[in-house]
C-alpha cells in the first residue's frame, strides 16, 4: 500500500512552531501551534504519510529541519524568507497564514529554496562569523583611538605611520593628552591587546578544524588565498557543486553587475547586493592581492586601466572572473 503524501508548512519561533498540514489537493488537515521540538511536531502527521515540509530559513530553523529529516524521516526544505514575503498576496501577517503559505508553496513546487548546510559547515560558519565579530570590534577600537587623538589635536611625528611600533610607542609616551584622555587611551590599548589574543586563538582553531578538509586545503593552494579567505569561502559557499555554473556562483558571491535595463536602455547598476557582504569583501581583497602579485591578473588590470576603469571596477571584475574559474577547479576536484 502506497503512502499518502502530505505537505507541511512550519512557521518557526523560538518557543513554538505553527504547523499547517495540507493534503495533495490543498485542503487543510490541521493548522495548530506545537512546541519547538521535532517529536511534538512529527506527532501532528500520521506515521504512514510521506511528508514534504517547508520552513523559512532563520536562526535555529536549520537544526530543527535536520532533526525532522534524520529522526522523523521527513523531507524538509528551507525557504528564502525574503522571496516568500514577496509572494504573499495580503499585507496582513499571522502565523496561521504564514504556515499555510509555506505548505502550499511546497505542495505546488514553487517554494524559493535555500541550501540546508550540514552540521560541520554550520559549525564552521559560527566560528568564521565569530572571528568576523572580533575583527569588527578590533577595527572599531582602533577608530576610537584615532578619534581620541584627533579630538585632542595631537599629531604624531613626521614620517611615523599609524599602528606601527614607532607610532604605538609615541602614543604610549605622549604627554599632550589630558589625564582622562590618557586613562581612556590606556583602556583602548588594553582592549586591542586582548582582541588580538582572541583573534589569534580563533585562527588557530580554524586551522585545526579545517586541517583535514580537502576543499580548504585546495583553496589554500590557490595563489593569493590565505587561511581567512579559504575558511570564509568554505563556510559561506559550502559545496561548490551545488551551483550549476561558475556564473551562478559569482552571482551568489555578489561580484556580478546588477542589470538595470529597460526598453532600449541597457545599463548596469553596480554589483548586486543580495549576497553575504563578508564573502564579497574577502573576494574583493583577494582580487587586489592578485592584481598586485599575479602576472596574469596584473596584465588584465592594466588593460582595464587603459580603458579608463576605476580601481574598484577592476577589483570587482577580477573577483568575478577568479571565482568563476575557481568553481570549475574545485568542482573537478570533488568529482
Amino acid at each position: 500500500m502506497s503512502k499518502v503524501s502530505v505537505f507541511v508548512g512550519l512557521d518557526y519561533h523560538q518557543s513554538s512552531v505553527q504547523v499547517c498540514v495540507l493534503d495533495a489537493q490543498g485542503n487543510p488537515l490541521i493548522n495548530a501551534t506545537r512546541g519547538n521540538h521535532w517529536q511534538e511536531i512529527a506527532e501532528v502527521v500520521p506515521r504512514e504519510s510521506r511528508v514534504f515540509a517547508a520552513v523559512e530559513a532563520c536562526c535555529g530553523a536549520a537544526d530543527l529541519a535536520e532533526e525532522l529529516i534524520h529522526k522523523a524521516g521527513w523531507s524538509v526544505d528551507l525557504a528564502h524568507a525574503g522571496y516568500v514575503a514577496r509572494i504573499k498576496q495580503s499585507p496582513d501577517k499571522t502565523d496561521f497564514s504564514d504556515a499555510r503559505l509555506l505548505a502550499d508553496l511546497e505542495r505546488v513546487g514553487y517554494l524559493p529554496k535555500v541550501w540546508l548546510a550540514p552540521e560541520n559547515i554550520r559549525e564552521l560558519r559560527r566560528l568564521v562569523r565569530y572571528r568576523q565579530q572580533l575583527s569588527q570590534q578590533h577595527r572599531s577600537v582602533k577608530l576610537r583611538v584615532r578619534a581620541l587623538l584627533r579630538d585632542q589635536r595631537v599629531r604624531p611625528p613626521a614620517g611615523v605611520n599609524p599602528w606601527t611600533r614607532a607610532w604605538l610607542a609615541w602614543v604610549i609616551s605622549c604627554q599632550e593628552l589630558g589625564e582622562t584622555s590618557r586613562w581612556i587611551l590606556q583602556r583602548h590599548l588594553e582592549e586591542l591587546k586582548s582582541l588580538k589574543t582572541q583573534l589569534r586563538e580563533v585562527e588557530q582553531r580554524l586551522a585545526a578544524q579545517t586541517r583535514d578538509d580537502p576543499v580548504v586545503q585546495a583553496l589554500l593552494a590557490e595563489e593569493g588565498v590565505g587561511l581567512i579567505t579559504a575558511v570564509t569561502l568554505r563556510a559561506e559557499i559550502g559545496r561548490f557543486d551545488r551551483f550549476r555554473t561558475g556564473k551562478q556562483l559569482a552571482r551568489f558571491c555578489s561580484v556580478t553587475p546588477r542589470n538595470a535595463s529597460s526598453g532600449t536602455r541597457q545599463a548596469d547598476a553596480g554589483l548586486i547586493r543580495a549576497g553575504n557582504p563578508e564573502l564579497r569583501r574577502v573576494l574583493i581583497e583577494t582580487a587586489h592581492r592578485l592584481a598586485w602579485r599575479s602576472e596574469t591578473w596584473s596584465r588584465f588590470a592594466g588593460r582595464m586601466k587603459e580603458r579608463g576603469k576605476s580601481p574598484c571596477v577592476i577589483a570587482a571584475a577580477i573577483a568575478n572572473r577568479w571565482i568563476r574559474g575557481l568553481y570549475y577547479d574545485i568542482k573537478a576536484m570533488a568529482a
